[in-house]
């Protein structure tokens, strides 16, 4: 971060920012219409998201601070551009403004149209807009925080002189708070005595509910958890808590009511950073469930597509499974692909795992290989039972063992509770009109479900025959870009952050893997290698797929005197839906990062 008078590289040309526009309206505005004419003399911050996007969900929290400070002369506004169907409803955009705490006006687009206007190829993406209403910088991913806090005060600096900034509130009015005893709950388990722990994710606490699931017996951990998620019971009777947006594992022990943190510094691993060692001394990043397998924790470390374990016994962690790379890839444990696992339920032979963004169940078994159940990749996802290779999920967040050895399905997206039975191979619906459910634990003949969007625990009796549901298939709706046959040169655009240089000490900085579904879509060009250009050879019998492209470059601060400089990695994964036609572009350039200075 450079604190001192910011110096200026010749501007590239100006581009006036487009209008902001989509047909769900605004939110977070007390009912107001916000055009880029409200917000002259404002410095704007879109940030393109969607609430699926555990990377989205990251950039909120990077951008709490960045807000705080400069609430008179920064706007930071959410464009909702959805990936799955569920997203595109008002309502569900409705409550992830208030599950997610965001404190700033929000456009929800559910047609893409914002997001198409501005060339946006994938979440998060963040765009600054001056006081004057042009584009100044584009950034994808996240980790963008400093760069964007130099930038704002640059500007700040810039147009107080020039007589163009204007300080004083935003538009942002706080909806009315809500009263209910939970508040988007997202997972839970049985108490020895009966009772319920529940974490009750928005008011960052845990909540113990008596047998009949309603009746609040105490709340927990007030001003320790954020947002927290996953609960296992451990075999000394005391709770396992993913502490999610902490980076954090804690206990809990209901004998007691002490809680402990036992795993994580409170800091988001970043790449480069250790990924096993003394649990106290590692980061961790957004646990999202935990269960109790192998004589260890397995975690669903949502944050970073993988599967780590805390052991308690030796008090370390250690990734158990996954790349860090997002999308659907069996194999070995340390060869595998996850896509946000975010729910975990352990049997005596295999670990069953929810991967939300690939819609997939999936499990682990206990010589370390990962299997598909049910599932094909990040595009593809909706309502289908039958057989497992047909069916279709959309965006599951919990599974829970049943007793004949089948696996009950939060599928979250849909609304509903799915079963699939290995023993058949088979996918039916155990329920619908549920509200986002999140998780389901077993008491007796019954299945208590976690519905998060209603705010509360549902008993329902374990049907004996299947809900007949009408099928839905989707994929993710975006404008596909369409490129020529034959040769095509990708470019990701990085320029280092204002006062940073890439980071050459120890070898290159940058890092980009290529992929692509259906693999026969790409001739040549996949794999993995050290520039952040490729040339790409596109099969012309295939006309239409996505390219998987997945970029990362390390920069330090450009400080001579420094000898310890602060240094940053930026990490972006794409899915870029492609037609392949004649008269389609040779170039496909995809911004890491940019800033103008």
């Amino acid at each position: 971060m450079n604190d001192s008078a910011p110096t200026h590289a010749p501007r590239r040309a100006r581009v006036r920012a487009p209008e902001l526009i989509g047909k769900g309206g605004w939110l977070n505005t007390g009912g107001e219409e916000l055009t880029l004419a409200d917000l002259r003399g404002k410095i704007v911050l879109l940030d393109f998201w969607t609430f699926c996007c555990v990377n989205c969900l990251h950039v909120l929290d990077e951008l709490r601070d960045l807000e705080e400070k400069h609430r008179d002369t920064l706007v930071i506004v959410g464009v909702h551009s959805p990936k799955f169907v569920h997203e595109a409803e008002h309502q569900a955009v409705v409550d992830a403004v208030e599950r997610y705490e965001v404190h700033h006006p929000v456009l929800d687009d559910p047609e893409l149209a914002t997001w198409k206007q501005y060339a946006v190829r994938a979440w998060p993406t963040l765009v600054v807009i001056d006081p004057e209403g042009y584009v100044v910088a584009q950034h994808a991913g996240e980790g963008h925080a400093n760069a964007i806090r130099t930038l704002v005060e640059e500007l700040e600096a810039e147009h107080e002189a020039k007589g163009t900034l204007r300080r004083g509130d935003g538009p942002y009015v706080a909806p009315e708070p809500v009263a209910t005893d939970l508040r988007f709950p997202g997972k839970a388990v049985v108490l020895a005595n009966g009772h319920f722990l529940v974490s009750d994710t928005t008011r960052h606490q845990l909540v113990e509910l008596a047998e009949d699931g309603e009746t609040v017996v105490r709340r927990i951990g007030e001003g320790v958890f954020r947002e927290p998620q996953g609960l296992a019971l451990l075999p000394d009777g005391r709770i396992v808590v993913a502490d999610t947006v902490n980076h954090a594992l804690r206990t809990y022990d209901p004998e007691s009511g002490a809680i402990e943190l036992v795993a994580g510094t409170g800091k988001q691993w970043w790449q480069g950073s250790p990924t096993s060692g003394p649990a106290l001394e590692v980061d961790l990043s957004s646990p999202w469930d935990v269960a109790w397998w192998q004589g260890k924790v397995w975690i669903a470390m949502a944050g970073v597509h993988q599967l780590w374990t805390y052991d308690p016994e030796s008090g370390t962690v250690g990734v158990a499974a996954g790349t860090t790379n997002e999308g659907l890839v069996d194999g070995p444990a340390a060869e595998a692909w996850f896509a946000q696992p975010s729910g975990l339920a352990a049997t005596e032979d295999r670990l069953w795992i929810a991967d939300s963004e690939t819609s997939a169940v999936r499990w682990i078994d206990p010589e370390g290989h990962v299997h598909t159940a049910v599932g094909t990749g990040l595009f593809d996802f909706g309502h289908r039972d039958g057989a497992a290779g047909q069916a279709l999920f959309q965006h599951p967040l919990g599974v829970t063992a049943l007793p004949d050895g089948s696996v009950a399905v939060s599928d979250t997206y849909n609304h509903a509770l799915r079963r699939f039975d290995p023993a058949t191979g088979e996918v039916t619906t155990l329920a619908t009109d549920l509200r986002e459910p999140s998780d389901a634990v077993l008491v007796g003949g019954d299945i208590v479900v976690v519905e998060s969007a209603r705010h509360r625990l549902t008993r329902l009796r374990l049907p004996e025959e299947a809900v007949q549901v009408e099928s839905a298939a989707y994929r993710t709706q975006r404008e596909a870009t369409e490129v020529a046959p034959g040769r095509l040169r990708l470019d990701v655009v990085f320029q280092a952050p204002t006062g940073q240089k890439l980071d050459e000490r120890y070898g290159p900085s940058t890092r980009l893997l290529v992929s692509s579904t259906p693999p026969e879509l790409l001739l040549g060009g996949e794999g993995t290698g050290t520039d952040l250009f490729r040339e790409l050879d596109l099969n012309p019998e295939v006309t239409e797929g996505v390219l998987h492209v997945s970029a990362m470059a390390a920069s330090c601060d450009d400080d001579p005197a420094n000898e310890y400089p602060a240094c940053h990695v930026h990490q972006q994964d794409w899915g870029v839906p492609v037609k392949v036609t004649a008269d389609g572009v040779a170039r496909l350039p995809l911004i890491l990062a940019g800033m103008d200075g």
